[in-house]
C-alpha cells in the first residue's frame, strides 16, 4: 500500500527482551512492568495491573464488574478467561415487568449480574502466576489508602452525577463527594475502604490457609470473596436498598450471596480463524469477539490494496463488512448459540455470501444473515436516536436521559519467556449504582445487555452469561504473538479490525497502526441502554481528510465528525518467536495510555 502518509509518532513503539506492558492507564502500566522486574510473570504482573486499575480508573472498572481476558503460556494455545457472571437466580423477564419495566435499566443494582472480575484474577493468579497474594495486592492497596491524583475524566464524570448522588444514592455521595463537592481534577482521591477490603481478603486467606499451599491461600481469599464476607455484604445491601435506576424508577436488586456463591470464573477454548497467515483468537458468541472473525471472513476475499484504512473505498468496504457482522451479532449470538451455528457463520463459504452484498454505497438496511444451518434470525425493535450521538465512544452510564458514556479498561503483557495476556475489565463503574458502603465499590450493570423478550438470543435468562462487549484479542503465527484489545463498547472489535488490516495486511507497526486515523460505523442496534442505531451512521475522525470524508458521503454514509483525536484507545504487546523481541503499544489519544518495558 503506498496512501499511508508519513506520520511522526505522539509516542515511540516500546521494545525490548525482558518484559512489555501497555494499559489504559500509566500507572497500570508501570505497576505491571514492576511485577516482572521483581521476578513476576506476566501473569502476576497482569493481576496486580487489574486491581490497580480499580483504584486509579474507577469510573471505567471496579470490583463488582466483569472481565473478558487472553491467556497464552509460552508455547501453547490461547485460551479465554471468563470472568462474566451470569444472570442471578431471581432476574426473570416475569420479575422485570412486574417492576413495571419494558427493559432493563442501564444503571441500578437490578442490572446487575454476578461480579465476575476479581474472581477470575484471582484464578489467573492461582493457576498461572507465581506470587503470593499479599504481593500482587500491594499495588492496588498502596493506592487505594494513599490515593492517586484523579483523572480529568474520572473527576468530570463524578461531577456528572454529584446530583445523583446526593440526592438518591447517599452511599455514594460519601465515598466520592466531600461535603457534597466532587473532586478537582488532579486531587489525590484513594479508597479506604476498599483498601480495607483488598486487606481483609489477605488477611483471611492467611488465616483460612495457615501452612498449606500458594494456591490454597488463594482459593481462600476466592471463598472469603465468593462466599463470605464480601458476599454477605453484598447480599445484606441489595436486600435492604431501594434506589433510582435509569429508567427513573425505585427498584430493590435481585443479586444474592447465593448467586456470588455458585459462581466460579473458568478458563475456556478460544474461538478462531486465520487470515492472511495469522491465527486470530476470541471469545465465543457469549461475546461479541466472533464478529471481529466475521468481519475478517468477509474481507479476506479483497486484496491488501483494496483495504487501505486511509483510501475511502477502504474505510467503505470495513464499515460495510462491520456492518453485516454486526447484525448477525444482534440475532444470533448469545450463551446459547451452539458450536454449529457458530462454525457456519465463521466458515469461508458463509463468508463471502456475506461479501457479496456489499455494494460501491452505504447500506442503511439492518441485513442478517440466513441459511439452512441457522436458526430463524431473532428481529430486534430498532430504536433511532433522538440526539447527537457525538464522540460516540463506548458503554454509557447512569444519567436518567440516557445521553452519557463510559466506557472501559484494558491491559496488555508479555513476559521474556513468552506468556501473554491481554485483558479487558470492566464494569461496576462508580456511577454504576450505588456503593456499598463497607466494601467501597458498587455493583455492575451487565443485565442491561439483555432483553425482556424471550425469542431473543440475548433474552433474561437465570444463570446464563449476558453477551458482552469485552473483547481482547490474541493473533498467532509462526513467526509470533500478538496480544491487543481496547475499551469502547460496541467499538471495541472495529477499532481492533482496522489495527489488525492496517498490521497484517499493510505491514505497518503497532504504534502507527494506532495513531493513523480511527473510525467505527453506530448502524446497527447499540448493545447498551437505550439500544439505539444510526442507519448508515460513520464516526470519524476529522485528520481523514476532506477529500476521504466528502468521498465518504458521496457513497451515502452519514458522517459524525468525532475531532482530530478522539476514537480508540487501543493497546497491544507484541513478540517475536523467531529473536526473542517484544514490542508494546498504546494510544496517545487523552494521554492517558502507555506501554512500558526494556
Amino acid at each position: 500500500m503506498t496512501s499511508f502518509w508519513p506520520l511522526e509518532l505522539a509516542r515511540p513503539l516500546v521494545t525490548g527482551s525482558f518484559g512489555v506492558s501497555a494499559s489504559t492507564h500509566w500507572v497500570a502500566s508501570a505497576s505491571a512492568q514492576s511485577v516482572l522486574e521483581r521476578g513476576g510473570n506476566a501473569f502476576d504482573a497482569a493481576v496486580a495491573a487489574g486491581f490497580v486499575l480499580h483504584i486509579v480508573e474507577p469510573h471505567l472498572n471496579g470490583p463488582g464488574g466483569d472481565l473478558v481476558a487472553m491467556v497464552t503460556r509460552a508455547g501453547a494455545e490461547p485460551l479465554v478467561l471468563c470472568g462474566q457472571g451470569p444472570t442471578p437466580a431471581s432476574a426473570t423477564i416475569g420479575h422485570f415487568r412486574a417492576e413495571g419495566l419494558d427493559e432493563i435499566p442501564g444503571s441500578g443494582a437490578l442490572a446487575a449480574a454476578v461480579p465476575g472480575a476479581v474472581d477470575a484474577w484471582l484464578l489467573l493468579l492461582r493457576d498461572y502466576g507465581t506470587w503470593e497474594l499479599d504481593d500482587v495486592l500491594a499495588y492496588a492497596i498502596h493506592y487505594a489508602e494513599r490515593g492517586h491524583p484523579l483523572l480529568a475524566n474520572a473527576a468530570g464524570v463524578i461531577a456528572s452525577v454529584a446530583t445523583l448522588f446526593t440526592g438518591s444514592w447517599p452511599t455514594s455521595a460519601d465515598q466520592w463527594l466531600d461535603r457534597g463537592r466532587p473532586p478537582s481534577p488532579g486531587e489525590p482521591v484513594g479508597n479506604a475502604a476498599y483498601g480495607r477490603t483488598l486487606r481483609r481478603l489477605v488477611e483471611e486467606a492467611r488465616a483460612a490457609a495457615s501452612g498449606r499451599s500458594r494456591e490454597a491461600r488463594i482459593d481462600a481469599a476466592r471463598r472469603a470473596w465468593g462466599a463470605g464476607f464480601v458476599a454477605e455484604a453484598v447480599d445484606r445491601f441489595v436486600r435492604t436498598t431501594r434506589h433510582l435506576h435509569s429508567t427513573g424508577g425505585d427498584h430493590f436488586g435481585v443479586l444474592t450471596g447465593q448467586d456470588m456463591a455458585t459462581f466460579e470464573a473458568h478458563l475456556e477454548p478460544s474461538v478462531s480463524i486465520e487470515f492472511r497467515e495469522h491465527v486470530v483468537h476470541k471469545a465465543g458468541a457469549w461475546s461479541q469477539g466472533p464478529m471481529l472473525l466475521q468481519s475478517l471472513r468477509i474481507l479476506e476475499g479483497y486484496c491488501d490494496d483494496e483495504l487501505d484504512l486511509v483510501s475511502e473505498r477502504g474505510i467503505h468496504l470495513v464499515a460495510e463488512a462491520l456492518k453485516l457482522a454486526a447484525a448477525d451479532r444482534e440475532v444470533y449470538y448469545g450463551d446459547d448459540l451452539t458450536e454449529p451455528e457458530l462454525q457456519h457463520l465463521l466458515s469461508a463459504e458463509y463468508g463471502k455470501r456475506r461479501r457479496d452484498l456489499i455494494t460501491e454505497t452505504a447500506s442503511v438496511e439492518f441485513r442478517p444473515g440466513r441459511a439452512p444451518a441457522l436458526r430463524e434470525p431473532y428481529r430486534p425493535p430498532l430504536r433511532l436516536p433522538s440526539g447527537d450521538l457525538g464522540e460516540s465512544a463506548g458503554e454509557p452510564t447512569v444519567r436518567v436521559a440516557g445521553d452519557m458514556r463510559g466506557d472501559t479498561c484494558h491491559v496488555d503483557v508479555i513476559d521474556r519467556f513468552g506468556n501473554a495476556v491481554s485483558a479487558t475489565p470492566s464494569g461496576g463503574w462508580l456511577q454504576s449504582s450505588p456503593t456499598i458502603p463497607e466494601l467501597g465499590f458498587c455493583l455492575g450493570t451487565r443485565l442491561q445487555m439483555m432483553r425482556l423478550d424471550p425469542s431473543s438470543p440475548s433474552a433474561l435468562r437465570p444463570g446464563c452469561r449476558p453477551r458482552t462487549t469485552l473483547s481482547p484479542t490474541t493473533v498467532v503465527s509462526d513467526d509470533g504473538l500478538i496480544a491487543l484489545g481496547t475499551p469502547g463498547g460496541d467499538q471495541q472489535d472495529q477499532w481492533q479490525l482496522v489495527f489488525l488490516l492496517r498490521v497484517l495486511a499493510a505491514g505497518l507497526g503497532e504504534q502507527h497502526a494506532i495513531e493513523l486515523p480511527m473510525f467505527h460505523t453506530t448502524s446497527f442496534p447499540g448493545s447498551f441502554w437505550p439500544r439505539t442505531w444510526e442507519p448508515g451512521g460513520l464516526v470519524v475522525e476529522d485528520r481523514l481528510g476532506a477529500g476521504v470524508l466528502a468521498a465518504l458521503e458521496d457513497r451515502g454514509h452519514r458522517l459524525t465528525r468525532a475531532g482530530d483525536w478522539k476514537l480508540g484507545r487501543l493497546s497491544s504487546a507484541r513478540r517475536d518467536h523467531r529473536t526473542g523481541l517484544l514490542a508494546a503499544a498504546a494510544n496517545p489519544r487523552g494521554a492517558q495510555g502507555y506501554a512500558v518495558g526494556r
